[in-house]
């Protein structure tokens, strides 16, 4: 019996992709990421069909690729580097349990933003999400990626909001993290499934987040969610220059004073307002430099009242400071309502956002202290000019995370056809230039993994051997990270 009949008899033969012309698609990326295309396509619709395939793929050491979102796909996590079989998690599409009380979901990988936002909404909930992720996203591999989100005072550690899970291991082994770890199936245990910690001393959830599917094939997970707020005002705080980003968001965080809170320049911002490109050109050249964006929310008692308060201590700390607060975006007056909607929703249209105008996009990104947001916004400014990329089409976003304490920064670039081989270089060297000089690339995909892995040996050393342990037979996404 060969490959595609032992998989057909475990998943059926619907739900197995041998066409060529689909399998090449999988192995094609956006980003500079080059791949072959997998043997087999399959999707599973339940973890007992996840633990066989992966015991297949073991005895015939066969590679498997996890793949849960909807294309376009950026980063090149899901290229088959050596080919194998897709596991498309696509159809595991369980909203297992919504829990107001104690603020979850429990969900499967095949879930999406799209389809989870407006399904949290009829509860009073809402998720902590990144910044206008596709609607055709899986929140699932979204969280183990530790995409930055919006609301850093509800994150209190860098893989918040992802809580616990159930795991498949490459050995074919399952497990559950924290306190979902009891004994019985998930409909019987009685445990909170909130505690994302251990089991025992060890946080095995930090082990699988950020391993780009190296490690183990999660079949569900726990998120925490927040009160859908019944009233919420935005605001924005103009600001000429990077150096001046900083300041207001750091008072405002410490007072816990707002939800949403964000930086976008005027490239980013008109990426996302505009019509068309005509307009996208108008409004970047009308929008200040930068914007700090800010949500004040009211929950179920009194929202005005408590707006109120909080709005007087925004004008307190903007006046301390020296920056001021509207209610109206300078440069694109009359688009606020639009600007609140993609602050709270998926980018549900087609193309995504990033490929609007210019066909492709390339994002450099990593973490920050607060010190050095402004030297790494000057380092870009510097390569891009070195490049003669025109520096006004660089759109950079900054995240403040885990309430302040450390900050994201993407820069993303726009190009076209004719401008690949200089992003390509662009990207190479800037990547080098910053990592250099400190920041810190948690997320290293594609080309990233030689230059972090490389200052890293200590710790390449261990994850081999923790790859040795729960994969021996490397058949989970070889060629990513470190193996």
């Amino acid at each position: 019996m060969d490959l595609k009949d032992r998989l057909a008899e475990i998943v059926g033969r619907d739900n197995i992709i041998d066409d060529p012309f689909l399998l090449e698609s999988y192995a094609k990326d956006y980003s500079f990421v080059s791949g072959r295309a997998p043997s087999l396509v399959v999707y599973p619709q339940n973890k007992d069909q996840v633990q066989k395939i992966v015991r297949i793929a073991n005895e015939i050491k066969m590679p498997i690729v996890p793949v849960s979102s909807g294309p376009p796909r950026f980063h090149g996590d899901t290229v088959p580097c050596k080919g194998g079989i897709i596991v498309d998690f696509s159809k595991m599409k369980r909203i297992i349990k919504i829990d107001p009380i104690n603020r979850y979901v429990i969900i499967e990988p095949g879930v999406t933003y799209g389809e989870l936002i407006p399904e949290l909404r009829k509860h009073g909930l809402r998720l902590n999400i990144p910044l206008l992720p596709r609607a055709s996203k899986s929140v699932v591999t979204s969280r183990l990626e530790r995409e930055p989100v919006l609301i850093p005072k509800y994150q209190y550690d860098y893989l918040d909001p992802l809580l616990t899970l159930e795991v498949i291991f490459g050995t074919g082994d399952e497990f559950r993290t924290g306190s979902a770890s009891g004994p019985g199936p998930l409909e019987i245990l009685k445990a909170d499934k909130v505690n994302p910690w251990g089991p025992g001393s060890i946080d095995f959830f930090r082990f699988l987040s950020g391993a780009q599917g190296t490690m183990g094939l999660v079949t569900w997970a726990t998120i925490k969610v927040e009160v859908l707020p019944s009233l919420k005002n935005l605001y924005f705080i103009p600001v000429k220059s990077a150096r001046e980003i900083v300041p207001p968001i750091d008072a405002l965080l410490r007072k816990r004073v707002v939800d949403e809170c964000l930086v976008l320049n005027n490239a980013f911002m008109a990426a996302i307002l505009a019509d068309n490109h005509v307009d996208y050109e108008k409004l970047r050249a009308d929008l200040p430099p930068w914007v700090v964006l800010v949500c004040l929310a009211g929950y179920q008692r009194r929202p005005e009242e408590r707006i109120a308060v909080m709005e007087k201590y925004l004008k307190e700390i903007c006046t301390s400071i020296g920056v001021q607060a509207y209610t109206s975006l300078p440069g694109a007056e009359g688009r606020e309502s639009r600007v609140l909607e993609l602050l709270s929703n998926s980018w549900n249209k087609e193309p995504y956002w990033k490929l609007r105008f210019d066909g492709f996009c390339q994002d450099i990104f990593f973490l920050s202290p607060p010190s050095k947001v402004s030297k790494f916004v000057e380092i870009m400014n510097e390569v891009v000019t070195r490049f003669n990329y025109p520096k006004e089409e660089v759109r950079c976003y900054i995240q403040p995370m885990v309430q302040g304490r450390g900050y994201h920064c993407e820069f993303s670039l726009p190009y076209n056809i004719q401008q690949v081989e200089i992003v390509r270089r662009l990207f190479i060297v800037a990547s080098e230039i910053l990592i250099r000089d400190s920041a810190f690339f948690s997320r290293p995909y594609g080309l990233w993994a030689e230059m972090v892995y490389r200052q890293y040996p200590e710790g390449m050393r261990v994850l081999k051997k923790l790859k040795s342990i729960f994969d021996p037979n490397n058949i989970l996404n070889p060629g990513k990270l470190c193996f």
